[in-house]
């Protein structure tokens, strides 16, 4: 069972990625991200996930800074937009990322969205800078299984990580099955469904049962699919209770339970239809 913060599972190409961490979509840039961060990393996470559309980059690399903490020790991931795919604009998109939260390379750098036309091009830049030892490893965001036998069909290299919407509303059991068996490790961004989810009955009995909040229920829920799980929260006491899921443990009927909630509803857009700044 995992046991800590500091858990990681290894990625196909050996790097080592925690199993939680933390997320900061929609959180502000300047004082709120920055502590938001600083109160992460001082509760134990290593992992900060952000993006160039959350347009944070400077606040989150400001807290790491803050934080005292070793480069060496943290887990870093960025996205490329929508608007900067292609070659040449992911390459310069990186850089500015990279300028922007002040760091050498990060540990994860993802295609934010798979769009139509691009995202091949914008891979062979990903690829490049793998090769060049910019990023330790790469991978995509939203994307189904058609885009990623699309995408394996003539790529280089694999990509390590897909994070997608999942949450017990959107279970994906036929995207996750085809991740594991590709070795791609899946990665669940809004995994409480922003917020939707916490009014849950079947949650709630699950929780109560366990002596725990619906939040840690469905965070433990990701980690015993062997999903990695991003929440995001701006205060401390949550981001320390979003964390306290390592001393129990969903028995199967729990997690079948859980399972059985899907709806293939989604918080966000659905891949196939997301042209936002495409």
């Amino acid at each position: 069972m995992l046991a800590s913060l500091k858990d990681t599972v290894t990625l196909h190409n050996g790097v080592k990625m925690p199993w939680m961490g933390l997320g900061v979509f929609k959180v502000t840039e300047g004082e709120e991200v920055v502590e938001s961060v600083k109160a992460a990393i001082r509760n134990g996470y290593i992992s900060i996930d952000t993006a160039a559309i959350y347009k944070n980059e400077e606040g989150v690399g400001q807290g790491i800074r803050e934080s005292g903490v070793p480069r060496e020790d943290l887990f870093v991931t960025s996205k490329v937009w929508n608007s900067d795919q292609g070659y040449e604009t992911t390459l310069q998109a990186f850089e500015t990322s990279l300028n922007k939260i002040g760091l050498d390379y990060l540990d994860l750098y993802l295609i934010h969205w798979p769009g139509v036309d691009k995202y091949k091009d914008t891979w062979k830049a990903l690829e490049k800078l793998y090769k060049d030892g910019r990023v330790r490893a790469i991978g995509v965001s939203n994307f189904q299984i058609h885009h990623l036998q699309e995408l394996m069909s003539d790529c280089e290299i694999k990509p390590m990580v897909n994070q997608v919407e999942f949450h017990p509303h959107l279970t994906q059991k036929e995207l996750l099955a085809f991740c594991k068996n590709e070795g791609i490790q899946m990665e669940a961004w809004s995994p409480l469904k922003q917020g939707q989810l916490l009014n849950e009955l079947v949650l709630t009995d699950i929780a109560h049962k366990h002596n725990k909040s619906v939040a840690q229920v469905i965070l433990r829920w990701d980690l015993q699919h062997e999903v990695v799980t991003i929440p995001k929260s701006i205060k401390e006491h949550r981001i320390i209770e979003n964390a306290d899921i390592f001393d129990f443990e969903l028995t199967q009927e729990d997690m079948e339970k859980i399972d059985a909630l899907n709806q293939d509803s989604r918080a966000g857009s659905h891949p196939d239809t997301m042209r936002v700044g495409f």
